[in-house]
């Protein structure tokens, strides 16, 4: 892998020219980024709408009266009001949080793509597609 990062940023500055087996590394840990990609783009999107989901229950919980239940590991529980605005705000933060990271995890994951796409497109098509 080392070997593979060198001749990436040998590549990249225009220094070597890859042989196909390194080309062939190069396309595969390409292919490994996309799906990272999907699969960060999907967590991302989770974590939207389970701190839209949370945003929501927050708001209805203000005008609540009366019994108050939450769920906890499948189970749904009566609770005072109380309990159950400090445990939304404490699932909405948490879902901020971990959105948070994915997003910066996201955007490496993008920024590092795009670059390997830049050098694979220079090496295969002579940096004609993009």
């Amino acid at each position: 892998m080392a070997e593979l990062t060198n001749n990436f940023a040998a590549l990249l500055s225009g220094g070597v020219s890859m042989d196909k087996e390194q080309l062939e590394k190069l396309t595969g840990e390409y292919q490994e980024l996309q799906m990272q990609l999907q699969s960060l783009a999907l967590q991302r999107m989770q974590f939207t709408e389970q701190k839209e989901e949370y945003t929501q229950a927050q708001k209805y919980l203000e005008s609540a009266a009366g019994r108050v239940y939450i769920e906890i590991g499948g189970l749904i529980v009566e609770t005072t009001k109380e309990e159950a605005v400090k445990e939304l705000k404490e699932r909405l933060e948490s879902a901020e949080m971990r959105l948070g990271i994915i997003g910066k995890q996201y955007d490496e994951a993008a920024k590092k793509e795009k670059t390997m796409r830049s050098a694979l497109n220079a090496e295969f098509g002579g940096g004609q597609r993009q």
